[in-house]
């Protein structure tokens, strides 16, 4: 018998050693990861610059592989049955808390095939109107929907992602009904915004920020409970007169179920690292976001939360799973 513990505690000590190397080698190869929509958008513009923070901190190639379709689950699920070794990681926002309530079944377990492995970059939701827009405030936009139901337009990268919803729950606030124009990518619906296609979008800064700096296109309001440094001329949507309208959207990395927890711990290592940096700062709040940092078990913890949240906001939409 004792024989048999000292094996076993010999087995042990071999597999953490195993584990303890493979981290240590890690990355030995280029690593992807998949932005689950078309390129120019919120996700794809911080997943690029955290690629390559990355790369330089590991002197390891990361590279981004846009993988757009189904709201992203395309994307998602070609993660979730990748080989757990962590060279292939997903990238995504607030709308990966929209899945279960989007689609009443999902191309992967939403509980247990993918793991949160790290939250970062925290950008507000705005209200964006092209630059020379009739609708110079919020108070305008909500006052022209109140006028006529449906009369004013807003546009998103599909049904189901979370502008559609948080668009939805503005309405809702508000107490109008605005019309949903879908596009294929975000991208694209920014275009139908900046040519009068639509009469507004509400997006996460850092896909808007590049227009507003071109001036191309104007924000009404942001989310949160403070202006953003970098836009102190932008009401938060408390102060336009919409109280209690405060979400916060987050950029964040998930890997394959099995992936080493040794690897994990040190690309949570490497992305802390990278959100201390003063040029991650500045690109944060070059983006009219907040840099910051979420390990694992607070990244699962906002995500559950937030998952109960938009299933309270979709009970109370015309919205239905697909």
């Amino acid at each position: 018998m004792k024989t048999f513990f000292v094996k076993l505690a010999l087995a042990a000590a071999t597999l953490a050693c195993s584990a303890l190397a493979y981290a240590q080698a890690w990355p030995a190869k280029p690593v992807k990861i998949v932005v689950p929509y078309p390129p120019g958008g919120a996700v794809d513009v911080v997943t690029r610059k955290i690629a390559a923070k990355l790369q330089e901190q590991t002197g390891q190639t990361f590279f981004v592989e846009n993988k757009a379709g189904a709201t992203g689950t395309i994307g998602l699920a070609s993660v979730a049955q990748a080989p757990a070794d962590g060279y292939t990681l997903a990238a995504n926002d607030t709308t990966h808390a929209l899945l279960p309530h989007i689609f009443k079944k999902l191309p992967f377990d939403y509980e247990k095939d993918l793991l949160p492995v790290s939250g970062f970059v925290f950008a507000p939701m705005a209200v964006v109107v092209k630059a020379d827009s009739k609708y110079k405030t919020l108070a305008d936009l909500i006052g022209a929907a109140k006028t006529e139901a449906n009369k004013v337009t807003y546009g998103t990268g599909g049904a189901g992602t979370t502008p559609h919803f948080v668009s939805e729950a503005l309405g809702i606030a508000a107490g109008v009904n605005f019309m949903h124009i879908p596009f294929k990518g975000a991208g694209e619906a920014m275009l139908g915004m900046l040519s009068g296609t639509i009469d507004f979008q509400v997006a996460s800064t850092p896909g808007v920020m590049g227009n507003v700096k071109g001036g191309k296109a104007r924000l009404l309001a942001v989310s949160g409970n403070k202006r953003v440094s970098a836009l102190p001329d932008v009401p938060t949507f408390s102060e336009a007169g919409l109280k209690n309208f405060g979400l916060i959207n987050f950029t964040g990395l998930w890997a394959p179920k099995g992936t080493p927890q040794a690897v994990l711990d040190r690309l949570q290592k490497e992305i802390a690292v990278a959100m201390n940096t003063a040029d991650m700062k500045a690109f944060a709040e070059g983006i009219a976001s907040e840099p910051g940092y979420w390990d694992a078990a607070l990244f699962s913890k906002e995500l559950a939360e937030r998952t109960a949240y938009w299933g309270k906001v979709a009970a109370n939409t015309a919205f239905e799973r697909q």
